[in-house]
């Protein structure tokens, strides 16, 4: 097996990429108030900020900060992989290694973590996010997409709603807040 190899900093901010086993479907948006309960309860049970977040039909990004003295974000998405999972019916398609663990075949087993080193490696991965449907062709813009952190950003001021019509490059966003 690959070793794969983590960064944890105690308190530190993170970007993640987690995907669905099955790409092609909308197993996220389609349960997406089941996802919200997952998180939220992972949140109550060990905290974490949740700077950004888009939820798209088969995989999500998102930003989280740690507590101070706290570096356990694998243990977060795996009680979050979890308790969305235990939400849904079973009947999946499943590999025989996964059968053979006992495991769910929903979510892919890896995800991407990379670790935000200064505020402007934030602020760039907070626009990547909230971009991303329309970078997927979900949307053709970003304010149509219901399942992401933007609209607060939004309501906050941080952008305006009309962000990014013209491209990343606009000259709004969330660099502005910083």
């Amino acid at each position: 097996m690959t070793d794969y190899r983590r960064n944890f900093i105690s308190g530190g901010s993170y970007f993640f990429t987690v995907a669905v086993a099955e790409r092609s479907g909308r197993l996220l948006t389609n349960n997406i108030e089941l996802f919200r309960l997952a998180v939220s309860g992972v949140k109550c049970e060990l905290p974490f900020d949740l700077i950004a977040m888009v939820v798209l039909p088969e995989h999500l990004h998102c930003v989280w900060t740690l507590p101070a003295g706290d570096a356990d974000y694998p243990t977060r998405w795996k009680k979050i992989k979890a308790a969305f999972s235990r939400g849904l019916p079973k009947g999946e398609r499943r590999s025989a290694s996964r059968v053979a663990k006992g495991e769910r075949g929903l979510w892919q087993r890896r995800y991407w973590e990379h670790t935000l080193r200064n505020e402007d490696d934030l602020r760039r991965h907070v626009d990547y996010i909230h971009y991303n449907p329309v970078k997927h062709g979900h949307v053709n813009s970003v304010n149509e997409w219901p399942y992401s952190t933007f609209h607060r950003y939004v309501k906050e001021g941080v952008y305006p709603p009309d962000w990014a019509g013209g491209g990343l490059d606009a000259g709004h966003g969330y660099g502005e807040r910083v």
